[in-house]
């Protein structure tokens, strides 16, 4: 039985001790959190090493890069685009060290060129399963919303007379 009226000391690390691990620094990289669900948003989670890199829904093989994160990013090959022709939040990066990161819904600046992940070009997979415009759908239900409460605000009927 442990007598809790002693005080317990804990010997603090040696600055020598080659031993101890740094702690992790899930608490220091805000953007974890933000390229994870980006990643699982997207569909651009790519198969993890040592599987090849081939799309698990048409087979073909991408160019596979790690993320900040550690995740992999599966992108079309060989393949840059103008950002602003891509849709938001699927506007990939490549920095000098080979870390891909993703530009998210912030409009680029000027000039700017991006990789587009595999998913949005893959040929086994329809543009409703893949949705690369889920903002302009959001917006075009707001809309949808928005127009219903003022015909109802200004007494428009919900449909036209059966006039025969």
């Amino acid at each position: 039985m442990v007598d809790i009226r002693e005080p317990a000391i804990v010997p603090l690390p040696d600055p020598v001790d080659r031993d101890e691990t740094a702690p992790p620094l899930a608490g220091n990289r805000p953007w974890e959190n933000i390229d994870r669900a980006q990643a699982a948003l997207d569909g651009a989670t790519g198969p993890e090493p040592p599987a090849p890199p081939l799309c698990p829904n048409c087979g073909l093989m991408g160019e596979r890069r790690a993320t900040y994160t550690g995740q992999h990013v599966l992108f079309e090959p060989g393949f840059t685009v103008p950002a602003h022709l891509v849709p938001g939040g699927h506007r990939w990066h490549v920095d000098t060290d080979g870390t891909a990161w993703n530009g998210g819904l912030d409009e680029p600046p000027q000039g700017t060129v991006c990789r587009i992940p595999h998913q949005l070009a893959c040929p086994g997979l329809t543009l409703d399963e893949i949705k690369p415009w889920r903002w302009l759908t959001a917006v075009r239900e707001e809309n949808t919303r928005r127009a219903q409460r003022k015909a109802d605000a200004e007494g428009y009927p919900g449909r036209l007379p059966d006039t025969g």
